[in-house]
């Protein structure tokens, strides 16, 4: 396992290091409740009758039960199949159907049906489409505030594999929120996502800022416990608020079967608590970080009410 060096302030509570074995349960703050209540069986059926996919579940997020019956989810466009084999992620690779142009449509009544004052709009990586499947991300975008105005919209988007004009696509339909996920560190990055590039991402971060200007949110992620130190997320840190990154998620890395990228240890929540109090003393507006934190989670609470 890589080493790490925790970085606690002084006088926090300290926690010891928690590797993962085989037969090692989870840490009590890694636990999760079961999916359970009356809304949140009314989106999953929701969801099923307007044949729509919700990263949510294609990514096992531990979040769903809480989410869902908040009336609140992470629509996935653009299908369930992913063009890229990203080491981390759940959700199937393969070659994917053709797009469903009227995706937008069932998208924007589920948000009507659900009354969200928060919309997250995500996709799988579609590297078969010229536009990386930008179009459908706007399209998207329009037809939401057509049926709910006062709906806020934050896009959780691709690299678009460098594709700047399927970028300016997506940030012309005005979104409230750009989300790039960095998922973790440059020394690990070539392995964890083949087909994508660390400074790639900056630099659509960067250019999302300059589209979308001083009024829009720009708001990326990391996943921690896959093998970096805690030095080096501080250091995507810098890197993040070069590129005038407002908000950023920190949650615990858990891999999705023995198949996938191990994972290296069990952050511990003090840790996570020094990895909010550097980001905030950065200049970020706002650091979700917690053992259970994915990007989209408490996503209304980053930005203001309109």
């Amino acid at each position: 396992m890589a080493d790490f060096i925790p970085l606690t302030p002084v006088g926090a509570a300290t926690e010891p290091a928690v590797p993962p074995t085989p037969r090692a349960r989870r840490p009590e703050w890694l636990r999760a409740r079961a999916p359970a209540g009356e809304n949140y069986e009314d989106v999953r059926a929701l969801m099923r009758e307007k044949r729509l996919h919700t990263v949510c579940e294609e990514a096992h997020c531990p979040n769903i039960g809480e989410c869902w019956n908040h009336r609140t989810a992470t629509f996935l466009l653009l299908g369930e199949v992913c063009t890229r084999g990203c080491r981390y992620c759940a959700i199937a690779k393969g070659k994917p159907g053709a797009i469903d142009e009227q995706e937008p449509d069932r998208i924007a009544d589920a948000v009507e049906h659900l009354r969200l004052k928060h919309a997250v709009l995500t996709a799988v990586n579609r590297d078969d489409q010229e536009d990386g499947g930008a179009h459908i991300f706007a399209a998207s975008i329009h037809k939401i505030r057509e049926r709910l105005p006062e709906c806020r919209i934050e896009v959780l988007i691709p690299d678009f594999d460098g594709n700047w004009d399927a970028l300016a696509m997506v940030m012309d339909a005005r979104p409230d929120v750009l989300n790039h996920n960095i998922e973790t560190v440059p020394r690990l990055f070539r392995r964890f996502r083949p087909r994508a590039s660390f400074y790639q991402s900056v630099e659509l971060l960067r250019r999302a800022r300059e589209l979308g200007g001083a009024a829009m949110v720009t708001k990326s992620g990391i996943m921690v416990g896959a093998g970096e130190r805690n030095e080096e997320v501080i250091e995507v840190m810098d890197d993040l608020r070069r590129a005038d990154v407002d908000v950023m998620t920190i949650g615990q890395y858990l891999a999705p079967s023995v198949t996938h990228w191990p994972i290296d240890r069990y952050v511990t929540p003090s840790e996570f608590q020094m990895f909010k109090a550097e980001g905030l003393t950065r200049g970020f507006r706002h650091v979700e970080s917690g053992p259970l934190v994915r990007s989209s989670y408490h996503a209304h609470e980053h930005v203001p009410t309109k």
